[in-house]
């Protein structure tokens, strides 16, 4: 039972996966078009970039003071936060069926 919940806990980071495939991009070309200072300082190849999820996850978008650009990070972090927890939960639970086990 215990691998079951791990499992799901895996198919709710797929799904938080999703959200970040789809808002992510959005972020960033919204970012691009509006805001080049914050492109600058993200850099190249923000979308795969550990230092640009840093930034999304500390809410760094905030400063830009835009609400629609708000409107699409603020998914972007939740999923990113749904994928993080997720891994960690079912790393956890996988941990512990093993030390049952």
């Amino acid at each position: 039972m215990i691998l079951f919940f791990a499992l799901l806990f895996v198919a709710i980071a797929i799904a938080g996966f999703c959200a970040f495939v789809i808002f992510w991009p959005l972020s960033l070309v919204h970012i691009r078009d509006r805001h080049p200072a914050l492109q600058h300082s993200l850099g190249e190849g923000a979308f795969a970039r550990p230092s640009a999820w840093g930034w999304l996850l500390r809410r760094g978008y905030l400063v830009a003071n835009d609400d629609n650009l708000n409107g699409l990070a603020n998914p972007a972090r939740i999923s990113l936060l749904t994928i993080i927890a997720g891994l960690a939960c079912a790393f956890l639970l996988w941990l512990l069926s093993t030390v049952v086990a």
